[in-house]
């Protein structure tokens, strides 16, 4: 098969970023993708190429619209930290004093703090009442059931990934505050001033027509037995988080789902919106420096409780930590999603970077192409520091 067109630009000496974004569909099985990354605010990386249907008709645009999964996490929480800015939200004040039936269940005294940084005990519905994918699309629903859930373990004593309830449980807390739903809030606030072509769910006029069909995962079948060990073997924490309904990625090619305001996995935009917005967090647009520093805080370094990996949390990103997933700074903060999109920030150097695409891996962080790029992206970033 001919390797797919690529399109847009690199400046001078970013080359090898436009040549690890071709080697992706060569030899990593890319279908359709785009990535921007910005260098003190200036473009120096804007590519995209190959398909946004698995029928190959389509080919993908510059404004090819992605849903983004956990991507989404990191535009939700630059919501809250707005309003943490402003002096409208105290993230060490209990979530109750913005949304009393909160505190339902022994929860009156978790912080928001606590919501941003996984910790809530709360990270999904519990087992006893099953959540069908239809009714993720209700939003009082959704979050009436987290108002009224029993911690599912010791809120504060360890994180425990949200995979799900992230999204309301702070976009609740966003809209209580604000008096405006988040997907409103995050235009208003956040993209519009920007000019960034993302959004928390499509708006009811959205082009359809613009989105990426999203392909689920190709998985050996070693890959299938280790998963269905793994659900099998989960805990009741792991499971209310994230089998409480199971997703899948082409659930997210239903219109509904993408109409949806679900503010930890729904989002849709470009990679150039993406970067946009964390370029955004580092130019002062978004937040002052004291705001900056509050979202990019460690909360610390442990084993998560969901997902048993290691993470390093701030307010709502992860930090780049040992894993160096968002470059050679382990202080640079971003969120992957579901499958391989992210979206970063890296203050120390000045980058910001997105990256969206459509056959998804099975990875909900790192995946092999995202980290080709970011390694390459950093390779000239170092190259032009020389």
């Amino acid at each position: 098969m001919d390797d797919p067109t690529v399109h847009g630009t690199c400046a001078p000496g970013f080359e090898p970023v436009r040549a690890a974004f071709e080697e992706n569909f060569r030899e990593r099985g890319e279908l359709g993708a785009a990535f921007t990354a910005l260098r003190d605010g200036e473009v120096v990386v804007d590519l995209w190429g190959g398909w946004a249907d698995p029928d190959r008709a389509r080919p993908w645009q510059a404004d090819t619209l992605a849903n983004v999964w956990s991507t989404t996490k990191g535009m939700t929480a630059i919501c809250a930290h707005r309003l943490a800015d402003a002096g409208e939200l105290d993230v060490d004040a209990p979530v109750a004093k913005y949304w009393p039936e909160f505190a339902a269940a022994g929860k009156a005294r978790v912080p928001v703090r606590w919501l941003l940084s996984h910790r809530s005990g709360v990270p999904g519905i519990g087992l006893e009442r099953p959540v069908a994918v239809e009714e993720l699309y209700d939003w009082d629903l959704m979050t009436s059931l987290l108002a009224a859930q029993e911690p599912l373990y010791e809120p504060g004593s360890a994180g425990g990934y949200h995979a799900l309830a992230y999204g309301w449980l702070v976009g609740e807390v966003v809209r209580r505050i604000a008096g405006q739903g988040v997907r409103e809030f995050f235009a208003e606030q956040v993209a519009t001033p920007l000019g960034a072509d993302f959004s928390i769910g499509l708006g009811p006029d959205a082009d359809l027509g613009r989105c990426a069909t999203l392909v689920d995962p190709v998985l050996t079948e070693e890959m299938v037995n280790a998963l269905a060990t793994a659900f099998a073997a989960a805990g009741p924490v792991a499971q209310a988080a994230l089998t409480n309904p199971q997703l899948a990625g082409h659930h997210a090619n239903e219109p509904a789902f993408r109409h949806a305001v679900m503010p930890a996995l729904n989002g849709h935009g470009t990679a150039r919106g993406i970067a946009t917005i964390y370029g955004g967090l580092l130019d002062g647009t978004l937040l002052s420096a004291t705001g900056l520093a509050r979202a990019r805080e460690s909360q610390g370094k442990e084993i998560d409780a969901v997902l048993g990996l290691p993470n390093e949390w701030g307010l709502g990103f992860y930090r780049g930590s040992d894993a160096r997933g968002f470059g050679p700074n382990p202080a640079a903060f971003g969120h992957d999603g579901l499958g391989g999109s992210t979206g970063a920030a890296d203050p120390e150097n000045g980058i910001a970077f997105g990256y969206t695409l459509n056959q998804l891996g099975p990875l909900i962080r790192d995946d092999p192409r995202k980290m080709a790029l970011v390694q390459a992206l950093y390779t000239c970033v170092k190259g032009h520091q020389a």
